[in-house]
């Protein structure tokens, strides 16, 4: 990584002194700044301890400083990035860097496009391949090499690409490439509305000796039957096509992967006659279908999405765990919840094999009344119901004073799998949920939830299932444009199985308070929040992790230039 800081010198001297003779071109420049502290307050009745953070740093910090500069065709991307204890890589683990995150270069001469440096892009819905970023998992899966892109017409383009995968301030040393066909055809009168947009793409990872010689080394510890002889090279191919009709669009694709040694969380090894079950090595070829369905039009809007997958995890190198290392990103077969409680239980995409389908309806019966209703089911390949969801939505607005949004979702959540937590029951829920606004004039509003999660019974332990049922209320005030309070409680009014005890081992009812200021000033938003949380599933594009309790302090802020 020592060339960065070479290059990088000369890319901001160059860009300085395109800047000092700006006034023969126009320059822009332009940035953000993200940046976000935590005080953490030991809590060891929710379970908010035995973390760096909460025994002796007692603070974090995360930012994100980005700048991009464009002049002369050239365009130019800085970003620093900053950790001081931060539980982002590993919610119980304490990771502090900071660095150059990001630099790109890009170039356009004529019908070639360049681009070197950190690279953020996918092939198709990024099946097999989609360097992206996602800062709430601290997911960074840039490409740091070099990509080309040529217009073979103006409707059509090839781009090829290779490098290696970020990795925090480093690179895995596997190395990538790969090459992307796309185009769009219009098919009979333009005015028609039918057209065609396919595309095809190409990976390749090789994986680097190190990696090799560690996966060798762990699988000469294996039984003779489960000892395979891994492949450096591994292959991806995808062919996808959206065609476009009037007021449907449908898209399909499908993905292929070549033998790849994997790992297989829930694996059993059997030794001396004793199943082991854990993390396991395989080495099998994989498979994607996915296609979505939808239509709009007169207030109607309708999608279909069915996804098959089967053993497609695709990593930079496979001893990655947790969300490292993703080369590719598998789309997500249910709803996107915001509410607190039914966003509690969410589904993590099954990499090495999942049958899914989601449908989504919503109408809008007037200017006032509108209904949405949501369906998804994914089960394991061998039918194991790993996820199931009803949600249904009804709101009505009154001209500009108020609205009023009610609804109800039920829930079948599989905690063995997306936790990893054995020998317990699906949890089954049915939460209703309730929001109303009222604007008292054009600056001042209030805004009220009302929400409720009850569980099933868990009969091994005579008790709610996992934390229980819970009620959870907010109340937030707006003073436009700038301030925004909202206080919330979310209380454990049914304890469970996995609510807190006191030293009797009787189940507690808690609280877990909130209160949130925020203060917005033209392009800058400061927040400062108290927050006491539950222990809980973090999501982000169908990439989950098991986030701990949190007990403490947050600030934030945001600010673009």
């Amino acid at each position: 990584m020592k060339l960065k800081y070479i290059i990088i010198p000369i890319v901001l001297q160059f860009a300085c002194q395109v800047f000092a003779q700006s006034n023969k071109s126009a320059p822009q420049i332009s940035g953000s700044l993200e940046a976000n502290g935590n005080f953490f307050i030991r809590d060891t009745l929710i379970g908010a301890a035995n973390t760096p953070q909460y025994d002796r740093q007692l603070y974090g910090a995360d930012a994100w400083l980005n700048l991009a500069y464009s002049n002369w065709g050239f365009d130019f991307i800085l970003r620093f990035d900053l950790f001081n204890n931060s539980n982002l890589l590993n919610p119980t683990g304490s990771y502090t860097d900071e660095g150059i995150g990001r630099w790109y270069i890009h170039k356009k001469i004529h019908q070639l496009s360049i681009g070197a440096g950190y690279i953020y892009d996918q092939i198709g819905s990024g099946i097999i391949f989609r360097a992206y970023e996602e800062r709430p998992l601290l997911i960074d899966n840039a490409l740091y090499g070099l990509r080309l892109a040529y217009d073979l017409a103006p409707d059509w383009q090839v781009r090829v690409f290779t490098g290696r995968q970020k990795q925090q301030f480093d690179t895995y040393n596997s190395v990538i490439k790969g090459l992307n066909l796309e185009g769009f055809v219009a098919l009979g009168d333009t005015t028609a509305g039918v057209a065609l947009a396919p595309g095809f793409g190409v990976l390749n990872r090789t994986l680097d000796d190190a990696s090799m010689n560690s996966l060798v080394a762990t699988l000469n510890t294996y039984p003779l039957a489960d000892i395979f002889i891994p492949k450096y090279n591994t292959y991806a191919f995808s062919l996808y096509n959206t065609l476009s009709a009037g007021p449907f669009a449908w898209y399909v694709e499908g993905a292929y992967k070549t033998p790849d040694p994997i790992n297989d969380p829930f694996g059993v090894l059997v030794r001396d006659s004793v199943a082991i079950i854990g993390d396991k090595f395989i080495q099998k070829s994989g498979s994607v279908l996915y296609s979505s369905l939808s239509y709009a039009r007169s207030g109607l809007g309708l999608t279909l999405e069915a996804k098959r997958t089967e053993n497609f995890t695709y990593r930079a190198r496979p001893q990655a765990q947790l969300n490292q290392g993703f080369i590719n990103f598998l789309p997500p077969m249910a709803r996107v919840n915001t509410y607190r409680l039914p966003a509690r239980y969410n589904a993590a995409t099954q990499e090495l094999g999942e049958l899914a389908f989601q449908a989504d309806a919503r109408y809008l019966f007037s200017k006032n009344w509108s209904v949405n209703i949501n369906f998804s089911n994914i089960n394991s390949l061998d039918k194991v119901l790993l996820y199931r969801e009803l949600y249904a939505e009804f709101g009505y607005k009154y001209k500009r004073e108020w609205s009023l949004l009610g609804g109800v979702q039920l829930q079948n959540y599989n905690q063995q799998v997306y936790e990893f937590k054995p020998g317990v029951p699906n949890v089954q829920t049915v939460t209703p949920f309730a929001e109303f606004l009222y604007r008292f004039n054009r600056t001042r509003a209030l805004r009220v939830e009302a929400q409720a999660m009850f569980t099933g019974q868990d009969q091994a332990v005579q008790l709610r299932q996992d934390y229980g049922s819970w009620l959870f209320g907010l109340t937030e005030f707006s003073i436009a444009p700038h301030w925004t309070f909202t206080a919330s409680d979310m209380y454990n009014v049914a304890p469970g199985r996995n609510s807190p005890e006191n030293s009797a081992g009787e189940k507690l009812n808690v609280h877990y308070p909130r209160f949130d200021v925020y203060y917005t000033y033209r392009s800058n938003r400061f927040s400062l929040s108290y927050v006491k949380q539950v222990e809980g599933v973090v999501c982000a594009g169908g990439i989950c992790r098991l986030e701990p309790a949190f007990s403490g302090v947050k600030m934030s802020v945001n600010s673009t230039f």
